[in-house]
């Protein structure tokens, strides 16, 4: 007997199961490769709104900017930092929002209590990059005070992964996000990575988009 085909899931029951998963995967801890095939069904089943402002979760952010903030921490355990990275073992893992923040306070209440191994993890608003800034994860958008590019000629050399928005796209970035049919992706440069002194981990770059390789 044939198999009747699915209906189609009406758009408001995606958006509703959508939020429902990135909650849920919110709530987990990084449990290795497992963990981040949660965080991409949960990222590809969620419909990326063209307005930043439709289609709302909680902290009043939009479903897109909720699946990025939720891969900007989720990311942070595919990189092999530097020894050198931190100065003691409770120095906070810093995720820096430089420029415009689209997360509002969704990113700092989503972090609120996790950590990297012993590092808690916490978010600073900066306005402009400098070599001086102490961040592990840098999050550009909108940078209305300075170029996307000497943003991050700033960071050059530093232990630092940058994630440029789908705002700006070309900018470049150790990874810069993208939409495509409407869902959260991204794309990987190793080059700027090897640049920053940071490996990303295998299992991530086969789940990115592209991967960019040194040239």
């Amino acid at each position: 007997m044939p198999i009747p085909a699915r209906r189609a899931m009406p758009r408001y029951a995606l958006r509703t199961r959508a939020a429902t998963w990135l909650a849920r995967l919110a709530a987990t801890r990084p449990r290795g490769a497992a963990c981040l095939l949660v965080l991409l069904l949960a990222c590809a089943t969620c419909q990326a709104s063209s307005s930043p402002r439709q289609q709302h979760a909680p902290s009043d952010v939009s479903l897109e900017y909720a699946v990025k903030a939720t891969y900007l921490y989720k990311l942070a355990p595919f990189v092999n930092w530097p020894p050198t990275t931190f100065t003691s073992p409770e120095q906070p893992f810093r995720i820096c929002v430089a420029g415009d923040d689209p997360f509002d306070d969704y990113l700092k209440q989503a972090v609120a209590g996790r950590s990297l191994g012993t590092h808690p993890f916490e978010v600073l608003r900066l306005q402009t990059l400098t070599p001086e800034v102490d961040c592990q994860i840098v999050f550009i958008s909108r940078l209305p005070s300075q170029n996307i590019r000497k943003a991050l000629d700033a960071v050059s050399g530093k232990p630092v992964l940058t994630v440029v928005d789908s705002t700006a796209p070309g900018e470049g970035g150790i990874v810069q996000f993208v939409i495509r049919s409407g869902r959260v992706r991204f794309v990987i440069d190793t080059g700027e990575a090897a640049r920053n002194h940071l490996t990303i981990n295998s299992k991530l770059l086969s789940l990115a988009l592209a991967v960019r390789e040194p040239s």
